[in-house]
This record gives C-alpha cells, sequence and structure tokens, in this order.
C-alpha cells in the first residue's frame, strides 16, 4: 500500500508541475524531442503575427546552428535560455562567403540573427558568428525597435554586433562583447549598461557608430568594461562609419588596449567636425583624457546626467519589462 501511494503521489505531482511550467513560457525548444520545437526558428515561425501580449520561448541548453529570422509581424517576443554559457544560437556566414549564384554574401548577408520585430527581448543566451577571423561576420543585426538584451553574450571577430535599425532604441544590460575590429557599428541608439567589452587580438577599433544627422545619441557606454587580450595600446575606442556618429563612454573601465588618443577619423578630417566622441569618468590604463584627439570632448558632471535612459529611450522604459521567472534545470 506504502509503495502505491509513493507512486501516486509521484505521478500526481507531474500533473500539477507541467500546467505550472506551461504557464511561465509558451513554447518550449529543445534539442531531444523533450519541447514543442527543436529549432528556435521554428517556435519563432508558431508566434502569432502582431502579438499584442508578450510570447516567451524558452530555449533548453544545446547549440543550435540556425540562421534565424525574427520577422517584422513577430513582435513582443522574449526569448529565455536555460544558461547562458551553454544555450547557444550560431551560424558561420561571412561577407566573403559566396552565395549559391556565386555573390559575395555582403556584410548584412553574414549575420546569423537578423531581429526585424519590435518589443524583442532575449536573455541568457550567447548568440555567435562562429566563421572565425575572416573579415565581416555579423553575429546579430537588430532592427527593431525597443529590443533589450539581458545577461547575454556575443561572439565574433570582424562586425560582431550590428544595431542596424537608423530609428531602433536597443538595451543591452550585463552583456558580454567580443570581436576584433568594429565589432560594435551601425546606425542604432544603443545603450550598453554593466557590460564587457571585450577586444581579442587583430582588431584595433571598438565601435563604427554610423549615427544619423540630428539623432541627439548614438552608442552609449554606462559603467562597462573594456578588457581583451589585444596588446597595449592597440584599439581606438571608435572611429565614424558615418560623418555624425556618436559614442560616448560614461564611468567606465578601459583596459590597457586603448590607445591614449583615444578616437580615429577614419582618414577622413571632415569628420572630426560633425561626430561627438565623449568620456566622463573613464578609469583604468586606457583612461588618458589629457591625451585624447583636440575633436573629442571630456564632458562635465551636468553634461553626464543627460545620459540617462529616460533622456536617450523617450516613453520606452526597458527596466519596467516584465521579468520572467527561471525555469528548473
Amino acid at each position: 500500500m506504502g509503495v502505491r501511494k509513493v507512486i501516486l503521489l509521484f505521478l500526481l505531482s507531474l500533473i500539477l508541475l507541467e500546467p505550472a511550467y506551461a504557464q511561465r513560457y509558451d513554447f518550449v525548444v529543445a534539442k531531444d524531442g523533450s519541447g514543442q520545437f527543436k529549432t528556435v526558428q521554428e517556435a519563432i515561425n508558431a508566434v502569432p503575427d502582431f502579438r499584442k501580449n508578450q510570447t516567451t520561448i524558452y530555449i533548453k541548453n544545446g547549440v543550435y546552428k540556425e540562421k534565424l529570422t525574427l520577422p517584422s509581424t513577430k513582435t513582443n517576443v522574449k526569448l529565455v535560455g536555460q544558461d547562458v554559457q551553454k544555450t547557444v544560437l550560431t551560424h558561420d556566414d561571412y561577407a566573403a562567403k559566396k552565395n549559391r549564384f556565386g555573390e559575395e554574401m555582403g556584410t548584412t548577408g553574414s549575420s546569423s540573427f537578423f531581429v526585424y520585430g519590435d518589443d524583442f527581448t532575449a536573455e541568457n543566451i550567447t548568440f555567435e558568428n562562429s566563421a572565425g577571423p575572416v573579415g565581416q561576420a555579423v553575429a546579430v543585426r537588430v532592427d527593431g525597435d525597443k529590443v533589450m538584451f539581458k545577461n547575454c553574450r556575443f561572439l565574433g571577430f570582424q562586425d560582431t554586433l550590428y544595431p542596424h535599425g537608423e530609428k531602433s532604441r536597443q538595451y543591452y544590460k550585463n552583456c558580454y562583447i567580443e570581436g576584433t575590429t568594429d565589432f560594435i557599428f551601425g546606425w542604432s541608439t544603443a545603450v550598453f549598461e554593466g557590460c564587457e567589452i571585450y577586444s581579442k587580438k587583430g582588431g584595433s577599433f571598438v565601435t563604427a557608430a554610423s549615427t544619423l544627422e540630428g539623432t541627439p545619441y548614438g552608442f552609449v557606454f554606462l559603467n562597462c568594461r573594456l578588457t581583451g587580450d589585444a596588446p597595449e595600446n592597440s584599439y581606438y575606442l571608435g572611429r565614424p562609419w558615418r560623418p555624425f556618429a556618436k559614442t560616448v563612454f560614461l564611468n567606465s573601465y578601459l583596459g590597457k588596449h586603448i590607445k591614449p588618443e583615444g578616437w580615429h577619423n577614419w582618414s577622413k578630417p571632415d569628420a572630426e567636425k560633425s561626430t561627438f566622441y565623449a568620456e566622463f569618468g573613464s578609469t583604468g590604463p586606457g583612461a588618458a583624457p589629457k591625451q585624447r584627439v583636440s575633436w573629442s570632448k571630456q564632458l562635465t558632471a551636468e553634461e553626464a546626467q543627460e545620459y540617462t535612459l529616460e533622456k536617450i529611450f523617450g516613453d520606452w522604459d526597458p527596466l519596467a519589462t516584465k521579468q520572467t521567472p527561471q525555469a528548473g534545470k
């Protein structure tokens, strides 16, 4: 009688636990078939178009080699990984790689993940372009508005992360981003808070903003750490891909790999007049305010107060986003 009771209690616990798990996430992706889908793209495709409520997709640990697209019709989607180190979304295209017609893919075509949908969120996931040091190879290109990444990793070499949308607002919280040349580049307004920006050997520029003229904010780094295994004095903080580039570092630690001059004009002297490159409260061996190029700026305390999430993002508050509970492991 005791054994039967134990079995009944066990079966009852499974029945009760399953609905609780289902309530946490709308879809579950698992390579071993234990979820509704085996691939991430299948789960994305299953999201109803233009849904107003958030659709949460839980991704179990595994390496998912997929070239992913979140279409503009898939709004309010949230991806949650089981473990940031073990939930890996990866692909290996690169700009010089030929497509089936013998044409080069180009930088955009190399992207492992295209994010076009608005109100997208990702947590605890590694996004990777695994092509290696073969030129431009994008891990994630983001065009959607109000996009947030929390506790995510972005792995690659040249052109790792592409905040592309001209009107896109993006927030990166406690993320790890690595690469070589221009490995954070694009048009978007993007805030990186509490992130580690890791410069790998063989590169020379951290950022390459292409901010549109009249856009008040470009790339903003708040309380970040710039680290890496690159040689001393080998990296610039940024260079202007387009003439009105804006990039600001506030209260960030700059490693010894950062050059004393800080910024480069990309051999475009006219860009020195229109770019806005600035710092406030930089620390570490790479902080050298008196040695920076004359056309960059050291912000005053009053000017630094203009760099709040509210002022940068306007009517979007990424911190007000509903938190998703952790799934059992």
